[in-house]
């Protein structure tokens, strides 16, 4: 796995495709906490249906003096707002989310409701929910709450959040996403996690490097990152053989459940040589 999604504090990290592979892959989950009781109201130290201070007489004085009328002659813009508005950078544009294939086994598409079953199984697992918005203890509610997470990643443009497919049966089996938060600076990261009844497959490998070729080719995006767990060699392996290139430690990146981690940062540029036996940008 590679830190799955955008959501912090939750951020990235990158798992394989072996059999011991956890499924995941950090850049956390956009949503990491939103299950999280968010629904309290702040607390602004009045109560709007507080009864009135005792001894306080909350008929007017009228025979105070009026308040004095705005100047008319004042020095306000009334354009000013109108400029700065104007003038403020535009918000992430909504995306969409293709269906593609990711070899003859598997397709990328969209995330939907009819995903439920995937997220029961991915909430069972001893890692998923630590470092993505899987909820940890499965319900309805809170499985359909994080299809529509991913629903507004796209909208909101925070991403492309897909789904993993096996075709032969039509069966979800894992989660792999494109975030684009630093996509300003040129560089997104990719994050994904892969269920038990998913792995073993060569299913990462495939979905890496049809993620990856069509951000560096078609989006043409200039910089590419994993994040991966020191002692996750099988992610590690994969993320080379798709032509990322280990850069560096990070320590203390991340924090997976009570404990900040150390992740290894993978880059690919889209001027980088051959990647995967193939060429990373079209000719």
């Amino acid at each position: 796995m590679a830190a799955p999604e955008p959501d912090a504090p939750r951020e990235p990290e990158a798992l394989a495709d072996a059999e011991t592979d956890p499924g995941v892959a950090t850049e956390a989950d956009p949503g990491a906490g939103a299950e999280a009781d968010t629904g309290r109201e702040a607390d602004t130290g009045t109560d709007p249906n507080q009864d009135p201070t005792p001894g306080a007489d909350p008929t007017p004085d009228t025979d105070a003096d009026p308040a004095p009328a705005p100047d008319a002659n004042t020095d306000a813009d009334p354009n000013q707002d109108a400029d700065a508005e104007a003038d403020a950078p535009p918000g992430p544009e909504p995306v969409t989310v293709p269906s593609m294939s990711a070899g003859p086994d598997f397709v990328l598409r969209p995330w939907e409701m009819s995903d439920l079953p995937l997220v029961r199984e991915a909430s069972q697992d001893p890692y998923i929910p630590l470092i993505t918005t899987i909820p940890a203890r499965y319900s309805d509610a809170a499985a359909e709450a994080f299809v529509r997470r991913q629903w507004e990643r796209a909208a909101t443009g925070a991403g492309y959040p897909f789904a993993i497919v096996r075709s032969r049966d039509r069966r979800p089996v894992g989660s792999i996403g494109l975030w684009l938060r630093e996509l300003p600076e040129g560089r997104a990261s990719i994050g994904y996690w892969m269920v038990a009844s998913g792995r073993g497959q060569g299913v990462t490998r495939a979905a890496l490097r049809t993620v990856t070729s069509w951000a560096l080719r078609d989006l043409g995006i200039p910089r590419l990152q994993l994040f991966i767990e020191p002692w996750n060699t099988a992610s590690a392996r994969i993320a080379v053989d798709v032509g990322y290139r280990r850069e560096g430690l990070l320590r203390g990146w991340q924090r997976v459940g009570n404990e900040r981690r150390d992740m290894a940062v993978y880059g690919l540029l889209n001027t980088d040589g051959p990647a995967d036996g193939r060429a990373v940008t079209a000719d």
